[in-house]
């Protein structure tokens, strides 16, 4: 117990240390990353003044805004289609065919997409951001998925069998007793993909066409010049911004679940 006690303190001071690093250089007034100088912030000033930053943000939040409305809907309907139905036969291959993008390992995936929408393209001559938003609303489905079935399969069918007693049709129990009490899963779903979609890159790297500069690829081109405070600064308010939706989050659910 002990042994375990203290591997789990190391899995967690190895995990959270580089994070706790990254913020306290952030404010570091020098411009070499690694060297202290004293403590500032102009560094964030001067993030928040980059328009290549702010485009590829704004970016980022409207293809991860996209995609986790668009794909939270269809993952919602899959929860209810494969947990309030009589088991059958091909169910279990049903399961893995949703969670399949999280089987395969993700650079598979976006090559499979990017030939796929270059058939697509070359058949239509249609470009745009189209894709990657397609794209990531794809790869973000099955991890909305989770958390919804979850929340379906925790759920006390007793209420809506009641419901049916008391003549209330199909939707109507759902419009009344099983999605209230749904919208906690719904909630973490949408969540999930929206973080999912905002910090990916494979993805993003093989489908992104022309000025479609998400935030991570931004980050990516620029650490090839080399990690600056400007970098540090820009990922410290993004690991605020998760941190706010994450609390925001829990809080929702507590109140739902009193």
């Amino acid at each position: 117990i002990v042994l375990r006690y203290h591997d789990e303190n190391n899995y967690v001071v190895a995990l959270y240390t580089p994070i706790v690093v990254l913020v306290a250089y952030s404010f570091n007034d020098n411009n070499t990353v690694v060297i202290w100088t004293q403590f500032s912030t102009r560094w964030y000033g001067i993030a928040l003044g980059d328009e290549e930053i702010r485009d590829a943000a704004l970016l980022s939040l409207k293809v991860a805004f996209i995609a986790s409305l668009v794909a939270t809907p269809f993952a919602t309907i899959a929860a209810i289609a494969t947990t309030r139905v009589p088991s059958y036969r091909g169910l279990t291959f049903i399961y893995a065919v949703i969670n399949q993008p999280l089987m395969v390992p993700e650079i598979v995936t976006g090559i499979a997409t990017i030939v796929f929408f270059g058939l697509i393209r070359q058949a239509t001559g249609i470009f745009g951001i189209g894709y990657l938003i397609t794209a990531h609303v794809v790869f973000c489905i099955p991890f909305a998925y989770l958390p919804i079935r979850a929340r379906l399969e925790d759920m006390d069918r007793t209420f809506e069998t009641a419901a049916a007693d008391l003549y209330a049709t199909p939707w109507k129990a759902f419009q009344h007793v099983t999605f209230p009490l749904l919208v906690p899963g719904i909630l973490g779903g949408a969540m999930l993909a929206f973080l999912v979609s905002l910090d990916d890159v494979v993805i993003s790297v093989l489908v992104a066409g022309p000025g479609e500069t998400t935030l991570p690829l931004y980050v990516v081109s620029q650490i090839k010049r080399g990690i600056t405070p400007e970098l540090n600064a820009m990922a410290s308010m993004f690991l605020c911004a998760s941190v706010i939706l994450a609390t925001t989050f829990f809080l929702l659910t507590r109140r739902k679940a009193k």
